[in-house]
């Protein structure tokens, strides 16, 4: 391609491209598409869409032939013994949205929302749905077009999967309810008629196919995956300023002592910390024996999120990878299977243990705030971390407000870790009557990320305060490179608190820092 060509590529054409066939999907894949880093294309592959191809023509053959097929000759769920007169066939999947059409509470984002119709277009691309390759090219254009269903986020007991929240994507690929479109609210008909698509009409069990899965409960644990493990990084880092901020022990993080207790991830983090702390930087009977818990074992909280992780990414990367609706149709050799695939359990299990984990950390660095603000136990630093000095500090009460704010934000983190997978209600006449909960198990991981978040905002202008107020005692050693580079970083964002004053525009800048993952740590 020429240089001139190359040029008038818009920035969309450039993205990385996520192929969708029978292949293996990442957590990443889903994220980057999600944030609009990549674009999703479906495999031109004439094995891949023959594939695709031979369970709808299965289920074309086998309604001909006056077979029976659950959701497809028959009403749904607990309805499954009502067969359905042959010339009402073709309305049945548009009377699955529509009855399902009872979602409420707040939207999902338009990035989450990408997540979901990635994450559905992967099992979809599997094989093993009975749909049709024009079913997947709709999902793809809408995807490429950035139309974008409006979807509740409430309303689904992840099981038979995400029904009512995907009801929304079955509708708007048949031109009904509404989308986003460049922010906009639009419905979905104009949407479609501007972007040149044509309106699909669903095929026997197409409806059943898009609805009857565990996308949403899926889509939102892969963006949780990715910032958990960022915040594995961060919490880190701030452990480190943290205990340099209250001239800590540094040894508490020996390679030897970390060798006897051999967890992987609380190793690593061990290891993390001893790259941004000297151990030689005094001897051992200048520093106290033992820091309080918060500082000393900080690997052991971190290290428990850590080492969850590898085991969480194989669940959620098996369900992103599955075909997970009901019944499972093999085309190949031409069976019917009825299951229950569209079951949430693991996705449940992992983000309900994820929460737990995150929800630790945000009330490890809480108590580190409180160790930093509180003169009695910050080892020579002003009380609330002020930086204010002379007659002015009597006014002047620095960070008091935001440890307040702090605690408020982890006692929410941690009401929320009760697992919602143990709350399961017998739903649709007993039919469904064990559910996985996946769904809200996702949602409350993903509340509680935000609320710790919100602490690592604050714990990071309390330890590039604390830090500032420790290298201007007299004597006092400075940081190792890597604090040193970090308390640059956050200069720019930061001024020091000499003055009272605001601090929620700090903390809301903070808070994008670290939803874009700005600070590249350890590398």
């Amino acid at each position: 391609m020429h240089l001139a060509e190359l040029k008038n590529l818009s920035a969309a054409d450039q993205r990385r491209a996520v192929c969708f066939d029978q292949g293996r999907l990442t957590i990443e894949d889903i994220v980057d598409i999600a944030s609009g880093a990549a674009q999703v294309t479906l495999s031109a592959e004439p094995a891949f869409r023959a594939a695709i191809s031979r369970g709808a023509d299965f289920l074309d053959r086998l309604l001909s032939e006056d077979g029976t097929i659950y959701g497809v000759t028959t009403g749904y769920g607990d309805s499954c013994t009502v067969n359905v007169p042959a010339e009402l066939i073709p309305e049945l999947p548009h009377h699955l949205y529509a009855y399902h059409g009872c979602g409420l509470g707040e939207l999902f984002s338009p990035a989450q929302t990408r997540a979901i119709m990635a994450a559905r277009l992967a099992s979809l691309s599997k094989g093993y749905s009975g749909v049709s390759v024009g079913l997947l090219e709709q999902i793809t254009r809408l995807l490429k077009e950035n139309l974008l269903p409006l979807i509740p986020s409430e309303g689904s007991v992840g099981a038979s999967g995400d029904l009512t929240p995907l009801s929304y994507l079955a509708a708007v690929l048949c031109g009904e309810r509404e989308v986003w479109r460049d922010g906009t609210k639009v419905p979905a008909a104009e949407a479609l008629a501007t972007a040149g698509i044509t309106p699909l009409r669903l095929r026997p069990k197409e409806g059943l196919a898009i609805m009857n899965g565990t996308a949403v409960m899926t889509a939102l644990a892969c963006l949780a995956y990715q910032r958990a493990e960022y915040l594995v990084r961060i919490a880190t880092r701030i452990t480190a300023m943290a205990s340099f901020a209250l001239d800590g022990n540094a040894h508490h993080f020996d390679e030897t002592l970390f060798a006897v207790k051999p967890h992987a991830g609380q190793q690593q983090v061990a290891a993390w910390l001893r790259q941004d702390l000297p151990t030689d930087d005094a001897p051992r009977n200048q520093k106290r024996l033992q820091d309080r818990y918060s500082i000393r074992c900080a690997p052991h909280v971190i290290g428990v999120l850590a080492d969850a992780l590898p085991w969480m990414r194989a669940s959620i990367e098996n369900e992103l990878n599955s075909a997970n609706d009901n019944p499972i149709i093999d085309g190949e050799n031409e069976r019917v299977l009825h299951g229950g695939h569209f079951y949430g359990g693991h996705i449940a299990f992992v983000m309900d243990s994820m929460k737990n984990a995150v929800a630790n950390v945000a009330d490890l660095l809480d108590r580190q705030m409180a160790l930093l603000v509180d003169s009695r136990y910050n080892h020579g630093l002003p009380a609330n971390l002020s930086g204010a000095d002379g007659a002015r500090a009597s006014i002047n009460h620095g960070l008091k407000a935001l440890q307040i704010s702090s605690s408020a934000w982890t006692a929410e983190a941690l009401k929320q870790t009760m697992p919602a997978s143990v709350f399961s209600r017998s739903t649709e006449c007993h039919n469904q009557d064990k559910v996985s909960m996946g769904t809200i198990a996702a949602r409350d991981c993903l509340r509680v990320l935000q609320l710790t978040e919100q602490v690592v905002a604050a714990l990071l202008i309390s330890v590039r305060q604390g830090v500032w107020l420790r290298c201007k005692q007299e004597g006092a050693p400075q940081p190792q490179q890597n604090l040193q580079q970090m308390m640059e970083l956050l200069t720019v964002d930061i001024a020091v608190v000499q003055e009272d004053r605001m601090l929620e525009p700090d903390l809301r800048l903070l808070l994008e820092r670290i939803r874009l993952q700005h600070w590249q740590l350890y590398q």
